[in-house]
């Protein structure tokens, strides 16, 4: 008999939390006197329910941001039967996943994170750990919730490197269908310190301070298209306020449906490492839950890979959909020759740091509540920033400690970052065994003409500039990182490059495109070239980097698929039920 799904963790339709077990019918009647001593009436039954659901309309790898989007959509249609598959624990059970402010507690921490990490880098920095949330909303319950539109030029780029229909008129329209609860930070939470830092940029560098930076879009319709090109002001945040909770993909999109959709499952604590491929069909998938007995599922229609811009392409590597040579020297059998792994993404940011004369108030949402934004080289027809600033209220000294700088008890930091960076990496395996994590090469700073470089040493001048104006000048005790001696561009430039982290915005390695473009993984359809059956919907769907924080650009991409995965999922059944 064909093995049943053991679903090792509460079904998204199981309110009371207990673990349900799916086991084959030979052995249902061997346990079924130990589950009716665990098993209240209605967990029974939904125990006989789901022991006669084997195959599944959709798979969805990975319960992150775009794949609980995808999910919350795609069962908004009762006759379609979604599968949704997380390698973390339920978010629900882990009151420092919802509260926002605690989000510095979760990276490292193996509960949540899988802790990637990066190859040797000729121009940054080796040390960097790259956190990669396992937990149900993925990132959206690990990161920060920073929330920006896509700018309109960013989808337009899309568009002109071969993704047709995902130009800023069609696209921006599902971000006012967003279900998370999204607003500028709180009066309550606005720390003083921070309210001088705005106040200061704009004396400093003349930009406009900025109310709502997503503004924008909820008065295109009535005024026209007029987003900012440069700005200082407080974040929008997806948080509900009286609480301080997040509003990730999880809260805002899985929470409310929980119990109330029998065609919606979740496995947690679950991880797939193999595609089940028949000829050039994907129809399923095999996934190994906590207690390590494997298990078969399958897709009447489609599995959506939803596991992120580092996992999404492991899984297609491992499985022979890659660069043919990078296969055969692996002896993984090839099943298409795709350029997967190959331009990886990422906003790299450096930091400087100045130590303060007190202790600061606790009021905050997250430590990191404004941002600046400069267009530092005037390009014509250009219209976005191409330096970012974050400023965190803490001591975020990993990397200056690491090379000698002390850590103050109180600090403020900004962070320099390249909004729009030129140079890109790739992903590769070193092994065909799944335990074995890719590796990494983001290839920071290696652009020819060291654009990347040049912004972070651009950004270190100006947050000094800033640090000399009042009123958040008089915060300030002394530069602890790089500190004073540190002056010429080539100084400054090596230290940023040393010092260098990630704003944790891996994407593009799946990137879709033109027919005819080899660098392509996937169509503008997001279905992966050569192949059926399959479709990758997450951040490595980028062709090019968005300028600010990616969530709400990958949730737009998620809320996109779905009409699309929907569409296909009419003409397919309507042309069967005409047969």
């Amino acid at each position: 008999l064909e093995p049943v799904p053991f679903l090792n963790s509460p079904s998204i339709n199981n309110p009371t939390g207990i673990s349900i077990v799916c086991l084959s019918a030979l052995n249902f009647d061997t346990i079924f006197d130990e589950l009716m001593e665990d098993l209240s009436d209605d967990l029974l039954s939904e125990y006989v329910h789901l022991k006669s659901e084997m195959d599944f309309d959709f798979i969805i790898v990975g319960g992150g941001t775009a794949g609980l989007v995808l999910a919350n959509r795609l069962t908004e249609v009762p006759e379609i039967k979604v599968l949704v598959i997380e390698g973390g624990p339920d978010d629900r059970d882990y009151p420092q996943v919802l509260q926002l402010k605690s989000w510095m507690s979760l990276l490292g921490d193996p509960k949540f994170d899988l802790m990637y990490t990066t190859t040797e880098q000729p121009m940054g920095n080796s040390h960097i750990l790259h956190s990669r949330a396992k937990v149900l909303g993925g990132c959206s319950s690990h990161n920060t919730l920073i929330c920006f539109r896509p700018f309109p030029q960013d989808l337009d780029e899309w568009v002109k490197h071969g993704a047709v229909g995902w130009d800023s008129e069609t696209i921006q329209p599902y971000g006012d269908r967003l279900l998370n609860h999204i607003q500028p930070a709180h009066e309550k939470d606005r720390n003083p310190i921070m309210g001088d830092w705005i106040e200061s940029c704009q004396k400093t560098t003349q930009v406009p301070i900025i109310e709502n930076f997503d503004g924008w879009s909820k008065t295109r319709y009535t005024e026209g298209t007029k987003v900012w090109t440069e700005g200082v002001g407080w974040l929008s945040i997806a948080y509900t306020p009286e609480d301080g909770h997040r509003s990730s993909a999880s809260v805002a999109y899985m929470h409310p449906i929980i119990g109330k959709r029998p065609n919606l499952h979740l496995m947690l604590n679950t991880w797939v490492e193999k595609l089940i491929i028949e000829g050039d069909r994907i129809c399923g998938v095999v996934a190994t839950p906590e207690n390590g007995q494997r298990v078969t599922l399958r897709a009447k229609h489609e599995v959506i890979l939803s596991a992120g811009a580092i996992d999404s392409p492991r899984l297609l590597l491992l499985n022979g959909i890659g660069p043919a040579e990078q296969l055969k020297e692996l002896n993984i059998p090839l099943v298409a020759d795709l350029p997967v792994g190959e331009n990886l993404l990422d906003h790299p940011e450096s930091i400087i740091m100045w130590s303060l004369h007190g202790p600061l108030e606790d009021k905050t949402v997250m430590e990191s509540d404004a941002a600046l934004f400069i267009q530092r080289v005037k390009e014509e027809g250009e219209t976005r920033p191409d330096l970012m600033f974050h400023v965190y209220s803490v001591p975020f000294a990993d990397n200056t400690e690491r090379l000698g700088y002390p850590r103050p008890e109180n600090a403020i930091c900004m962070t320099p970052n390249v909004c729009r960076p030129k140079s890109a990496g790739r992903l590769y395996l070193t092994s065909s065994d799944p335990k074995v994590k890719p590796a990494l090469d983001f290839r920071y700073f290696t652009d020819p003409k060291r654009e990347d470089e040049r912004t972070i040493i651009d950004g270190i001048k100006i947050a000094r500039e800033i640090a000399k104006q009042e009123p958040f000048s008089k915060w300030l005790k002394e530069e602890v990182a790089p500190g004073p001696a540190v002056q010429s561009d080539e100084d400054i430039g090596a230290y940023g490059r040393a010092v260098h982290h990630t704003v944790y915005h891996p994407a593009g390695t799946c990137k879709m495109g033109a027919a005819n473009d080899p660098t392509a993984v996937l169509d503008p359809l997001l279905r992966v070239r050569g192949l059926k059956g399959i479709r990758v919907v997450d951040a490595s769907v980028f062709p090019t980097m968005v300028t600010a924080n990616p969530m709400i650009s990958v949730e737009m991409v998620a809320e996109r698929a779905s009409d699309l995965i929907k569409a296909d999922y009419y003409r397919r059944t309507t042309a069967t039920a005409h047969l």
